[in-house]
């Protein structure tokens, strides 16, 4: 057939001149495709006689191998274009001297709440760890907070649809303060332990967060009194400040689990803060009815209990003004404590 040559010729052109997949595929198109040339010279055959149709036909489809052989090989020449430009493109200097890791580090609470580990543990405290999920007995009923009391108002908050294997309901623990319960129950007095860890209650304002972080302390024995709460926590405060120059004072107040009780204030003498009382801690005497629920006698053993917040501590420790910053992930913010 005398079309063919021509039609075989303009198709290798049209393939090497195609420059991308796109324009390739334009081009087989126009002469492989369901309209295209040489197909249109396959539909002609039925016209001929079977002697000439068995003759061009061998001719066409030997032609079309040629095409899709031809095609095969520029795609495969594109590809490979393609994938040498974009190595060329992501080429690695390997003479460029390496990034090496960014530094992290510690969290300014977290900082707070190791240093307070220190103080406590140089004095002769252990510490002591529990669950976040909180039974309600722990949590508030062992430490002389029955149901239905007032003192219970402002923690009645985050309760869960689970139940303990005794049937009793389950919350997310409102301070660290069910630690005293769990440790004095497994530990023989003499007791001096602290328990940091994360709280929660429905709050969120510049200076209170729905999770926070608290440190229970307590110190139970047959000759603790409220004396040494004043003198254990006051040495606390001069050592994590680091600093003499500032005064402590006990405020008469009432907690459920503590008689008497008392807030803790503290002034600096110089610095930001100077001038001002500033609430740091609540504290007092081991209720009996809690040490009782301890499974101790009242009668002979006594103690005193304190909580703090580490936000709180790190906030007077640092001059920082808004508890968020703590929890926006801020690398400004946080990188000023990573030494």
């Amino acid at each position: 057939m005398r079309d063919l040559d021509p039609i075989v010729e303009r198709a290798l052109a049209a393939f090497r001149a195609a420059d991308d997949a796109p324009a390739l595929e334009n081009a087989k198109a126009l002469f492989l495709g369901k309209t295209g040339e040489l197909t249109a010279l396959l539909k002609s055959l039925g016209g001929l006689d079977p002697e000439a149709r068995k003759t061009a036909g061998a001719a066409i489809n030997a032609a079309k191998t040629v095409l899709e052989q031809a095609l095969e090989a520029r795609r495969a020449d594109l590809a490979d274009a393609r994938l040498q430009a974009r190595l060329a493109e992501e080429a690695l200097d390997v003479t460029l001297p390496g990034r090496g890791r960014g530094v992290g580090g510690i969290h300014p609470v977290i900082r707070t709440w190791q240093r307070i580990e220190e103080i406590f543990h140089s004095i002769g405290f252990s510490v002591a760890d529990g669950p976040e999920i909180e039974t309600d007995w722990c949590n508030f009923t062992a430490l002389n907070n029955p149901e239905n009391h007032p003192a219970r108002s402002m923690q009645d908050t985050f309760y869960v649809d689970l139940k303990d294997a005794a049937g009793r309901n389950l919350l997310l623990r409102t301070h660290t303060s069910p630690m005293q319960v769990r440790y004095a129950r497994q530990h023989p007095p003499p007791i001096k332990v602290i328990a940091p860890g994360r709280t929660y209650r429905v709050d969120s304002d510049a200076t209170h967060s729905p999770m926070f972080h608290q440190v229970e302390g307590l110190w139970i024995a047959e000759d603790v009194s409220f004396a040494d709460l004043k003198g254990v926590y006051t040495d606390f405060l001069r050592r994590f400040f680091e600093t003499d120059a500032l005064q402590v004072r006990f405020r008469p107040s009432f907690f459920p689990f503590t008689e008497p009780s008392a807030e803790i204030d503290m002034q600096f003498a110089q610095g930001p803060w100077k001038g001002r009382w500033l609430e740091i801690s609540g504290a007092g005497q081991v209720h009996p009815t809690v040490v009782r629920n301890f499974g101790l006698d009242p009668e002979r053993y006594l103690g005193f209990a304190f909580g703090s917040g580490l936000e709180r501590l790190t906030m007077l420790r640092y001059g920082i003004d808004d508890l968020r910053l703590f929890f926006d992930g801020d690398l400004r913010f946080l990188r000023q404590f990573a030494t």
